[in-house]
């Protein structure tokens, strides 16, 4: 730990360098970008396909001559989905690759791990795959979001089940860790506007599949729903099991689960699901960025389907592309944050972005899905008040 710290502080004083002319990653022919998620491991579902989206962006604006000339070189570094790797990867990005930016990291627990190296270094970390609230409160200068936060999809899951369902008890089953706590957290604050309360709490470790304990917790407590909050392979475990166990509470789970790996491995038990979603409906025809990504996405990564998450990751490109032309042919990193903080109701073809320097997310919409018959349909979108 104490070799990272070191290598986090010479790279902060190299970087911020006086005498240094230009940011690094910038040359008159190439943006030189940085990518650090699961490719590999339990999750990778989720860091390929932000990958796969983002790079038909990137490589569709290569081929019509880049940003203002220069072309983008994605760097991609495998994190497994390990804050300590996340930290590794990020100080070779900034310290040996020289990454003008970093883009598209996927998790809170990961997240987390690298904002001290961020916050030191300067260097701007572009959507993330996660809606924690520590990514957002207090804004952070250098971190830009554009999915809605966890407490924007918990809130719409608890008014729909309430709303729609007439639910009065809530659980919680989470991944003990970052990203399971935010969950919690925005689940909290929902139920607490309304004057309850969660009821039951269950846990399960990160990398792990070891959910009984936690459907336990939740078989005494005889809930109404129950909102989990991992990544695609322990609640399919989860839901496997509760289906064995006869649970018979709603589930329900946020954006981050990676929808179309979940429906892949729970089959027919996941009928009935809800998941909140960031991104619109892939299948939606009528919205131009479907239709756009979808298109990008069968010339540069033919035989792949439009899905939630690689629409995310194309999405959250075509943003950060958006910004590089915004800032012009002198880009650096600050000209680069200020570009997205100039951003007022921009659509992109079915979603409104919105920036300030006060405001670091651009979307708080959230769109309702729900497992039905194998497959995943839609129920609704709401634009959520910032």
């Amino acid at each position: 730990m104490a070799i990272r710290i070191w290598i986090a502080f010479f790279v902060a004083i190299t970087l911020t360098d006086p005498l240094l002319a230009a940011d690094p990653g910038i040359t008159d022919t190439e943006i030189r970008l940085g990518m650090v998620n699961a490719q590999s491991g339990a999750a990778s579902g989720l860091g390929q396909g932000m990958l796969a989206g983002a790079e038909a962006i990137f490589k569709e604006v290569n081929a019509n001559g880049g940003i203002h000339g220069r072309k983008i070189n994605l760097i991609v570094l495998d994190d497994q989905y390990d804050p300590n790797k996340a930290i590794d990867a990020t100080l070779n990005l900034i310290g040996e690759q020289k990454v003008f930016s970093l883009f598209g990291y996927v998790g809170t627990p990961t997240a987390n791990a690298v904002l001290p190296i961020v916050r030191e270094t300067k260097t701007p970390l572009i959507g993330l795959f996660s809606g924690a609230m520590t990514l957002r409160r207090p804004v952070i200068p250098e971190v830009i979001n554009i999915r809605a936060s966890y407490d924007d999809e918990s809130e719409m899951l608890v008014e729909h089940f309430i709303k729609d369902k007439g639910a009065k008890r809530f659980a919680v089953v989470y991944q003990n860790d970052g990203f399971g706590l935010a969950v919690l957290a925005g689940t909290e604050r929902a139920l607490k506007q309304r004057g309850m309360e969660i009821i039951a709490k269950g846990t399960f470790r990160r990398g792990t599949t070891a959910i009984k304990s936690g459907l336990a917790a939740m078989l005494e407590s005889n809930p109404d729903v129950v909102i989990m909050a991992g990544p695609y392979t322990p609640l399919a475990a989860f839901v496997k099991e509760a289906r064995i166990e006869k649970l018979k509470a709603s589930l329900a789970t946020v954006s981050f689960v990676g929808t179309d790996n979940l429906v892949q491995l729970v089959g027919a038990d996941g009928d009935g699901i809800v998941i909140s979603q960031v991104v619109p409906f892939p299948r939606d025809d009528k919205l131009a960025i479907t239709k756009e990504c979808a298109m990008l996405l069968a010339k540069h990564a033919p035989g792949m389907i439009l899905g939630f998450v690689n629409l995310e990751g194309c999405i959250t490109a075509k943003t950060l592309v958006i910004a590089m032309e915004k800032a012009g042919p002198a880009l650096t990193r600050a000209s680069l944050i200020q570009a997205f903080e100039s951003i007022k109701a921009l659509d992109i073809g079915g979603m409104q972005l919105n920036l300030s320097p006060e405001n670091h997310q651009a979307s708080s919409t959230v769109f309702l899905t729900q497992i039905i018959g194998g497959q995943i349909a839609q129920i609704k979108a709401v634009a959520n008040k910032k």
